[in-house]
């Protein structure tokens, strides 16, 4: 098996110990991110990049009644809703994922998602959610086949790289997840 060195080990001179996990039984939905950010690898915080938009989008679309900022990610285990990855390699970009690593990760992650049964498991972005589910024609929004026991969606990726979705345009997808939350489905 390949060894892959993280960006934050690079940086750091060591090892990585960072985790992406912020879970806990049966949430109402985990976002599920591509892989950590070098940044938040360092900072020890969920996307924390200044250029990332999740916590925004987040709070616009109703998910927490107040923006949160990276350093109070833990708050958002009230509003039941939790972060993980699929990969847990943290880099510069997500792109630097190939697809051969989201497959080795996928029985390992199926079991968490398994062990935590949130009702939705959202993945930012279409990319991971393809490999999961072995299916290179993923759309946005909610998926036919769920993963792991939850029903899954495909969001667009928040990542202040990802310039293709205005702000306006990741709350109302975001804000769609959360309507069919509240209506039940």
């Amino acid at each position: 098996m390949r060894e892959y060195t993280t960006v934050a080990s690079a940086i750091a001179g060591q090892g990585s110990s960072y985790s992406p996990d912020l879970l806990g039984a049966g949430l109402d939905v985990v976002f599920c991110g591509i892989n950590p950010a070098a940044t938040a690898a360092v900072d020890g915080h969920n996307f924390s990049n200044p250029s990332n938009r999740f916590w925004e989008v987040l709070y616009r679309s109703g998910f927490t009644t107040v923006r949160l900022r990276p350093e109070d990610e833990r708050q958002l285990l009230t509003y039941g809703c939790g972060i993980t990855a699929v990969v847990m390699r943290p880099t510069a970009r997500a792109t630097d994922i190939p697809t051969t690593e989201f497959r080795l990760s996928r029985e390992g992650f199926e079991r968490k998602i398994r062990q935590f049964e949130p009702r939705v498991v959202a993945f930012l972005g279409k990319r991971a959610l393809a490999a999961m589910l072995d299916d290179p024609h993923i759309a946005f929004g909610r998926q036919a086949a769920g993963f792991a026991g939850a029903t899954s969606w495909a969001l667009p990726n928040p990542s202040g790289l990802n310039r293709r979705f205005t702000l306006d345009a990741l709350v109302s997808s975001y804000s769609q997840l959360r309507e069919s939350l509240v209506d039940g489905r």
